[in-house]
C-alpha cells in the first residue's frame, strides 16, 4: 500500500467571527484529500475567493494546525514529527506564493536568499550552492548572471514569479503548492508560468497542487480537480470528466459562468484572464447541512444534514443528496 506524501483526514480549521470572535465558523469543513503517491500528479483546488482554499493550503504546509481532524505526512501527523521529519517535511513540501514578494526578504538580493536556503536546506558549501542555484535558474528560463547583486523589487513582476518558482525548485521537493502563483500576471505571462509548473512535474518529478479560482487555467494545467465551497469539498475527480459532466450544482453554476467550458482545452487556453468571484457569507460557513442550500433548485429536507462524498462514476466523486439511491 502506498502511503500518501500529504493526507488530511475529516481537517477542519475554526476562526472567530464578529467584534470580539466569539462566533466561530470553519474556515475548512471536514476535508479529506490525498496527494503525492507512486507517481506526480498535477490537482487543482477550485473555488471562490474565500471558499477556504489558502486556509487548507497553509493546513497542508504545517503553517496553521487543524482544530479537528489530522494532517497527515508520511503517514504521520504532521504536527507530531521529530525535528528531523520537520526537516524532511520543508525540502519536500515547498509553497509558491500568489504574490512572489511574500517569498523574498527585500532588504536582501535574491543570489544571498537562494545561497542561504540552499546551504541550510541542502546542506552544501558556497561553490556547491552556486552551482545548484545556476542549474535552477536555468530551469525558470534566468541566468545568474541576471540576477547577481539584485533585489526583489528591482525585478518585474512575470521575473519574480519565475525566481519563486526557482526557489521553491532549488531542494527539488516532492511537492509544490501553488496558491494562485498566476492571478497578479499579465494574461501574457500566465501560460508561461502555468507551462513552466507542468514542466517541473515532468524534469523533477514533482507533485503540483494548483490553487486557483479560475477554472480557465485549472483546466489547462490539471489531471484531478477537487471543487470547493464554504470551506468543504463538493466535487471531486478526473478533470475531464468533471467539467465535461458537472454533478454537484455549484459546479454546474461555476461552469455555467464560462459559456462555452464544452470547447475544450484550446478553448481555455484564450480564456486565461476570466476570474470568478461571489460575495462570502459567514451564514454559509456556519450550515451543518449542504453549504449550497439556499441557492439549490434540487433541495429537499435531506439537504439539512452533511451528504458525504461518493462515488458516482470511476474517478469522479460528488457531495450531494442527489446522487444517493
Amino acid at each position: 500500500m502506498v502511503i500518501p506524501l500529504i493526507e488530511l483526514v475529516n481537517v477542519s480549521k475554526y476562526f472567530g467571527y464578529g467584534v470580539i470572535g466569539l462566533v466561530r465558523f470553519p474556515a475548512v469543513d471536514g476535508v479529506d484529500l490525498k496527494i503525492g503517491g507512486e507517481k506526480p500528479e498535477v490537482l487543482t483546488l477550485v473555488g471562490e475567493s474565500g471558499c477556504g482554499k489558502s486556509t487548507l493550503a497553509k493546513i497542508m504546509l504545517r503553517i496553521l494546525r487543524p482544530t479537528s481532524g489530522v494532517a497527515k505526512y508520511m503517514g504521520k501527523d504532521m504536527w507530531r514529527l521529530k525535528r528531523s521529519e520537520v526537516r524532511r517535511f520543508i525540502r519536500d513540501v515547498q509553497p509558491i506564493f500568489q504574490d512572489p514578494m511574500d517569498t523574498f526578504n527585500l532588504f536582501e538580493s535574491v543570489e544571498s536568499y537562494l545561497i542561504s536556503a540552499a546551504r541550510n536546506l541542502l546542506k552544501l558549501n558556497e561553490e556547491q550552492a552556486t552551482e545548484r542555484i545556476a542549474q535552477t535558474l536555468e530551469f525558470v528560463g534566468l541566468t545568474l548572471d541576471k540576477v547577481r547583486g539584485k533585489r526583489p523589487q528591482e525585478f518585474s513582476g512575470g521575473e519574480l514569479q519565475r525566481l519563486s518558482i526557482a526557489r521553491a525548485l532549488l531542494v527539488q521537493p516532492k511537492l509544490l503548492i501553488a496558491d494562485e502563483p498566476v492571478s497578479m500576471l499579465d494574461a501574457s505571462l500566465r501560460i508561461n508560468i502555468l507551462n513552466l509548473l507542468r514542466s517541473a512535474k515532468e524534469e523533477f518529478g514533482t507533485s503540483i497542487l494548483y490553487i486557483t479560482h479560475d477554472l480557465a487555467t485549472a483546466n489547462y494545467i490539471g489531471e484531478k480537480i477537487f471543487v470547493m465551497y464554504r470551506g468543504s469539498i463538493v466535487e471531486q475527480g478526473n478533470i475531464e470528466k468533471v467539467i465535461n459532466k458537472p454533478l454537484h450544482p455549484y459546479t454546474k453554476v461555476l461552469l455555467d459562468s464560462l459559456p462555452d467550458y464544452r470547447m475544450g482545452r484550446e478553448w481555455f487556453k484564450k480564456q486565461l484572464p476570466q476570474t470568478l468571484r461571489t460575495v462570502i457569507e459567514v451564514r454559509e460557513m456556519l450550515l451543518k447541512g449542504c453549504k449550497y442550500i439556499y441557492y439549490c433548485p434540487y433541495k429537499t429536507q435531506q439537504c439539512y444534514e452533511k451528504p458525504i462524498m461518493i462515488e458516482v462514476e470511476k474517478s469522479h466523486e460528488v457531495a450531494c443528496w442527489m446522487y444517493y439511491e
